[in-house]
C-alpha cells in the first residue's frame, strides 16, 4: 500500500508536517483549508508557502475554498484520510426525498469528512477534536460522538478513540484532545485485528496503545449503536470515556490512565531579552492582575435571579518548571487565558512570542513567519495540532502500513 495522505482543514499543515517528520515516503496529494469569511486566508497561504498547492484530478486548484463547494470524486485517491474538524452540533433528520438518507446541519463539517469517505473509501483515517467532543452536548450527553461513529460503522469502518494529554507524552503543552483512528474492514490490518479481544486492543495490540501506553485496565462499559444515524441523533445518550473501541456498532469505553514521560517544559521553550512589545506595560499590570486573579462577582440573569460568579486564580505568570496551558486562539489578547511568562533574560513578565508559541505545539521556529500579521500567527497556532503527537501516531501507521498487501 502506497504511503498517500489528504489532509483537510488543514490549518497550517500539523498533520502534514507531523508525518513528513517521519522521512518515511509520506505523500500528501491533497489537502483542503478555507477560513470562513476571512478576506485573506492567512492559514491556506502559510500551508502553501511550505508545501507549494495541489491539483485535483482534473488538474485544478480548488485547496483554498469552501471544502463543501469541491466535488469529492476529484479529490486525488489516498490511503489516509486526516482532518482536525470543529467541534459542533452533528444532529441529522431524515430526507425529504428518502426516508432511508440522511440531512446533516448546513455548515457542519463532518459531513464534508463523510462524503469524502464515501467518494474515496480511504482504507485508514486520523480524526483529531476537543476533548468535550465526548460529552456534547450538555442536553443529550453523548450523542454527537455517537452520530461520528455511526456514521463511520455504516461506512464499514471500525474505531478506536483516545483523549490523548500532549504533555503526558512528552510534549510541551498541557493540551487534551480526542484522537479517532478508523479502518476499514477491508484492510489487512482490519483482519489482524480480529484476533484480539478488546482489552487486549485498548492495552497493548491498537493503534493508541503502541505509542501512547496507559496502565492496564481489566474491563470495559458497552453498548449497541442503533443501526439508523437518526435514532443516533434523535435518542442515543451513552457515557463515553477517555478510551474506546467500536466493532460491527457495539461500543466499548473505559477510563485509562496514561503513562505519562518526561515533559519538555515551558522553560525549555522560552527565548530571552525579546522585543520590548511583547513585556506588559506598568499601565496594564493591574488589568492582568485582575483578569489573572480569583473572583467572586455578584451577576443576576434575564430572569431576574441572582448569583455570585466565581473563579480561582490562574497562575501569574505562568511557571517554566511545568509544560504550557492549553493554547487558545486568543493568545496573546488581554485575556485570563493568554500566557504570562517571567522573561530568563530580563526577568520582566511579557506574553509568548510567535516562535514560543510554535514551539508550544512542536512546530518549527517562525513556521507561521510566512507574511501573515502577528495576530494571526497566534490565532493559526491556538487552532493547531501538537506535532509530536501526529508523528507518534505515523511511526504505528508505518508499521502498519508496511503489512497491508
Amino acid at each position: 500500500m502506497e504511503k498517500t495522505m489528504c489532509e483537510l482543514f488543514a490549518g497550517v499543515g500539523g498533520f502534514r508536517l507531523g508525518f513528513e517528520k517521519l522521512n518515511s515516503g509520506w505523500e500528501t496529494t491533497w489537502f483542503s483549508q478555507w477560513e470562513p469569511g476571512a478576506k485573506t486566508q492567512w492559514a491556506h497561504d502559510c500551508y502553501v508557502s511550505h508545501f507549494n498547492d495541489s491539483p485535483d484530478s482534473e488538474g485544478e486548484f480548488h485547496t483554498g475554498e469552501d471544502i463543501a463547494t469541491v466535488k469529492k470524486d476529484t479529490i486525488p485517491d489516498h490511503s489516509l484520510l486526516v482532518g482536525g474538524f470543529p467541534c459542533q452540533d452533528y444532529s441529522v433528520a431524515h430526507t425529504l426525498a428518502s426516508a432511508k438518507g440522511i440531512e446533516g446541519k448546513k455548515g457542519v463539517l463532518w459531513w464534508q469528512i463523510r462524503d469524502t469517505l464515501i467518494a474515496k473509501r480511504a482504507p485508514f483515517c486520523i480524526f483529531e477534536n476537543v476533548d468535550r467532543l465526548l460529552k456534547s452536548p450538555a442536553s443529550q450527553r453523548g450523542r454527537d460522538f455517537g452520530v461520528i461513529l455511526a456514521c463511520l460503522n455504516e461506512l464499514g469502518y471500525d474505531v478506536e478513540w483516545r483523549v490523548i494529554n500532549a504533555a503526558i507524552y512528552g510534549a510541551a503543552q498541557r493540551r487534551r484532545r480526542t484522537f479517532i483512528f478508523a479502518y476499514n474492514h477491508n484492510t489487512g490490518y482490519a483482519k489482524r485485528m480480529n484476533s484480539f479481544d478488546v482489552i487486549s486492543i485498548l492495552n497493548k495490540e491498537g493503534f493508541f496503545a503502541k505509542g501512547f501506553p496507559i496502565e492496564p485496565i481489566e474491563r470495559t462499559c458497552e453498548i449497541q449503536l442503533p443501526d439508523d444515524i437518526v435514532e443516533v441523533s434523535d435518542t442515543f445518550k451513552f457515557g463515553f470515556e477517555n478510551a474506546g473501541f467500536m466493532k460491527d456498532g457495539v461500543i466499548y469505553t473505559a477510563s485509562v490512565t496514561e503513562i505519562a514521560e518526561a515533559p519538555i517544559l515551558l522553560g525549555d521553550v522560552l527565548q530571552s531579552n525579546v522585543d520590548e512589545k511583547y513585556y506588559i506595560s506598568s499601565e496594564k499590570m493591574p488589568k492582568w492582575t485582575y483578569l489573572k486573579g480569583a473572583k467572586k462577582i455578584p451577576r443576576k440573569s434575564a430572569n431576574g435571579h441572582e448569583y455570585v460568579f466565581s473563579e480561582g486564580p490562574v497562575a501569574f505568570p505562568d511557571p517554566w518548571d511545568r509544560p504550557g496551558r492549553t493554547m487558545l486562539t486568543s493568545e496573546s489578547t488581554l485575556n485570563r487565558s493568554t500566557h504570562v511568562v517571567s522573561d530568563p533574560g530580563t526577568g520582566r513578565l511579557r506574553l509568548l512570542t510567535p516562535i514560543e508559541a510554535e514551539r508550544l505545539q512542536g512546530f518549527d521556529d517562525d513556521w507561521t513567519n510566512t507574511g501573515m500579521p502577528p495576530r494571526m500567527r497566534y490565532f493559526c497556532m491556538g487552532n493547531a495540532l501538537v506535532v509530536p503527537m501526529i508523528t507518534r501516531m505515523g511511526k504505528t501507521l508505518d508499521t502498519i502500513i508496511a503489512e497491508e498487501p
